[in-house]
């Protein structure tokens, strides 16, 4: 006789506000996630790549790419929480409160603090607060998202209509837990690949990156086992070719840390990712898709009790299959232009 013991993952019918959600498989990070991770997408960030480099300044070694961080604390939410998405619709809130290191081991937990039925009835909103910790139960991230979930039944009656209030940034005073003071003399521009600190920056400064990165259908199915992220619509062409796009869709992060990795080029001293202020994901991304970014300088903050850092609130906007030397993001008709992917609001750590 057969019986079902499998996750089918749940619908938005089965959050209820409040839920609170432990999620699987605590991960340890080694040193072949960041060489994998490396490889994936050539991030250059002398900081995470350099023993040698990070404790001349001050770390005890290389910390792992806080993205590398955010994509392990993610991947473990999506069984419970996106395993039936449509698509990943928004970040805000997001802080990176203490530095992983190879050995560590992560784990999350998330908190359900929105729910939204869809006029469709077919679908609705779920919001999420998710919080990663290391071993000793310390919070190294935390994060609100909102994905757009199916419903299992159309008329399944809805819970009441919860939309949290979401701050539009973060505080600069909340950020830098993660840094230890450093050491800005023994910071090596030539070694980083950039003279500019933090103090040549200006708000309202746009940045082309030029380079381009075309992703492959391989590397963002590798990428995305990596972060054991087992969303279907990343995965199954089975079932996607008969979807909306009748193929597979990249998971979003793939494009953040393609865009991140390629911010190198004119932000190659911005080491560190404090904060994810909002941001979303406005048309996906597919194998085949060659990538471009730029940054506007949208903010300069000094760091409370910190003389050895300053923070730049920056844009980050990736697109594909054009470049960005007319820097696109919006049309005449205020609506995002053709092939703007990605919309970052972050908050970037470089030395003063």
């Amino acid at each position: 006789m057969a019986t079902t013991k499998t996750n089918p993952g749940n619908y938005f019918e089965d959050f209820k506000f409040g839920q609170i959600l432990t999620h699987a498989t605590p991960r340890t990070v080694t040193e072949g996630d960041v060489a994998l991770y490396t490889a994936l997408y050539g991030s250059r960030f002398a900081v995470q790549s350099s023993d040698a480099f990070a404790k001349a300044i001050g770390y005890p070694q290389a910390p792992i790419d806080d993205l590398l961080m955010f994509h392990f604390v993610f991947g473990k939410t999506v069984p419970d929480i996106s395993l039936n998405a449509i698509a990943n619709l928004g970040y805000a809130n997001g802080r990176v409160l203490k530095a992983v290191y190879p050995g560590d081991t992560l784990s999350t937990v998330s908190e359900v603090i929105g729910l939204k039925e869809n006029s469709n009835r077919e679908t609705g909103t779920v919001y999420v607060r998710s919080t990663g910790r290391n071993q000793k139960g310390e919070v190294v991230l935390e994060y609100t998202r909102w994905v757009m979930v199916r419903k299992r039944d159309k008329n399944a009656p809805a819970p009441d209509a919860v939309v949290p209030k979401l701050e539009d940034r973060v505080d600069p005073a909340k950020i830098g837990a993660a840094l230890p003071h450093l050491n800005p003399s023994a910071y090596d521009n030539a070694l980083a690949g950039s003279p500019h600190r933090w103090g040549d920056y200006e708000v309202g400064e746009k940045i082309d990156h030029v380079d381009g990165m075309t992703l492959e259908e391989a590397e963002h199915q590798l990428a995305t086992r990596l972060y054991q992220n087992t969303a279907k619509v990343h995965f199954n062409h089975h079932t996607e070719s008969k979807g909306r796009f009748g193929k597979r869709i990249v998971y979003g992060g793939v494009c953040i840390s393609l865009a991140r990795a390629l911010s190198f080029n004119g932000l190659g001293n911005a080491f560190h990712l404090a904060a994810i202020n909002g941001g979303r994901h406005v048309s996906p991304l597919f194998a085949g898709d060659t990538v471009y970014a730029w940054s506007e300088i949208l903010e300069k903050a000094e760091l409370p009790g910190r003389t050895d850092v300053g923070a730049l609130r920056t844009r980050l906007v990736a697109v594909k299959n054009r470049d960005c030397a007319d820097f696109p993001l919006k049309n005449e008709k205020g609506e995002y232009a053709d092939g703007v992917m990605l919309d970052l609001d972050i908050w970037l750590v470089l030395p003063r």
